[in-house]
């Protein structure tokens, strides 16, 4: 079969009809018109080895690879994982399925995109792939990636206070070595600027970092012990003792320093969905959508939890697990803001925010043949993808929470797990 190669990332040149496609006016309202795009996949519900094949090869038409994906690719050496893994055995099998495509138009990520998730949960893609439906219908939704710091917080004891003041008075004077410092670690890591906090006898020092396509997290531990070893010979007063990372930072915990300081990318996505459409795809309306989703709200508020959202990490999860990222970072990359409202007009407005976002497409598992031709797939290859991957996660988190307000709406929550969601016979699920 030969293949045909389109851009990274825009997943056709085959063509469907997508039914009567939403656009927002200026003044808010919603008009229809029809518009082509990439296309669509056998029916996600659709578990046949017929339908596997056939996903297989319209992916492969549209120029995307997934040789490794497929097991059609050679086993990586083991010597490649060295610094990835120890005492190596095997691999451990997680199921793979692709939702789209997905239409986007944010400041990085313009398109349509098919989107790898791996998972175990039934009924997911499934309902990815509704929530997708219904943003295609209405034109797409908007997406932004407003900046990228990743944060590192060492602290310093001294023997009392007046001390502690003094060397946090010295700092700021401090912090053109500390760059320099940062940077003789790394080509792309930049200490972008610092937070000093006094507890105590005890100093914290909270490092921002850029990092550019990286997550990022080695790297800014390493330059933090760079610029900690650049510190403390000319300090005002040697500590008695100092940590390279405080917990300050928030590194994988949920926390409310996701809002306030530097842990990641900030990515948001949003849509205005008319009336009718949620009429038509979740049988409810949009106020309904909203009531359910205050009512949550009040009910996150009972636990105290840091963050508003529905299910934001199951889709963070899928995806990551998909492109090698660091799947323990979905512990803070949850801590976000959904929002769902009714507009003016009576349509409904949902939004997600995703703060602390620590994402990358290069380093850490992104090097593996399976993350590799995921990221291909999203066309996050090469400099400058990481804020169109953080764009990407904004919108399936954005689809999820539509899925799930919409089937918790609707009635349809349980009905849709007790049908989509067991396993078949002779595996002892019940």
């Amino acid at each position: 079969m030969t293949r045909r190669h389109y851009p990274a990332g825009w997943v056709g040149a085959q063509t469907i009809l997508l039914a009567a496609t939403c656009t927002g006016a200026q003044n808010g309202t919603m008009t229809e018109e029809t518009r082509s795009g990439p296309r669509r996949l056998p029916a996600t519900t659709d578990a046949s080895r017929e339908a596997r094949d056939e996903r297989r090869v319209r992916l492969r038409e549209q120029g995307i690879d997934i040789d490794a994906l497929s097991g059609l690719a050679p086993e990586l050496e083991p010597e490649k994982l060295a610094g990835s893994i120890e005492g190596f055995v095997g691999y451990a099998q997680i199921p793979l399925g692709v939702a789209g495509p997905i239409h986007i138009k944010g400041l990085h990520a313009s398109g349509d995109f098919m989107v790898p998730l791996a998972t175990t949960e039934g009924t997911l893609v499934a309902s990815f792939q509704h929530a997708f439906n219904v943003i295609n219908r209405c034109g797409g939704a908007n997406a932004a990636c407003s900046r990228q710091l990743v944060g590192r917080a060492p602290c310093f004891e001294f023997v009392d206070l007046p001390t502690a003041m003094r060397v946090a008075d010295w700092l700021p004077a401090q912090f053109a070595s500390m760059q320099q410092a940062a940077a003789s670690t790394s080509r792309f890591c930049r200490l972008q600027g610092q937070k000093i906090s006094v507890l105590g006898n005890t100093v914290y020092l909270m490092l921002e970092y850029s990092t550019g396509d990286a997550a990022g997290q080695n790297m800014v531990t390493l330059a933090t012990q760079a610029v900690c070893q650049q510190l403390l010979p000319s300090m005002p007063a040697q500590p008695v003792s100092w940590l390279l990372e405080s917990a300050l930072s928030g590194d994988k915990r949920s926390s409310a320093q996701a809002f306030l300081g530097a842990r990641g990318r900030n990515a948001s996505a949003e849509i205005i969905i008319p009336a009718r459409t949620v009429s038509r795809y979740w049988r409810a309306d949009p106020a309904a959508m909203a009531r359910c989703w205050d009512q949550a709200v009040a009910g996150a508020a009972q636990t105290g939890a840091v963050g508003l959202q529905g299910n934001v990490a199951n889709g963070l999860a899928a995806l990551f697990i998909a492109c090698g990222q660091d799947v323990a970072c979905v512990s803070e990359a949850t801590t976000s803001i959904t929002r769902f409202e009714v507009t003016a007009t009576g349509d409904l407005y949902a939004s997600v925010t995703l703060p602390n976002l620590i994402v990358g497409t290069v380093g850490g598992g992104t090097f593996l043949p399976t993350a590799r031709e995921c990221l291909a797939m999203l066309g996050c290859t090469g400099t400058g993808t990481a804020a169109k991957f953080a764009e990407i996660c904004a919108v399936l988190a954005l689809a999820g929470e539509l899925s799930l307000i919409g089937a918790m709406a609707s009635g349809a929550f349980a009905n849709a797990h007790a049908s989509g969601g067991r396993k078949g016979r002779g595996t002892g699920d019940t």
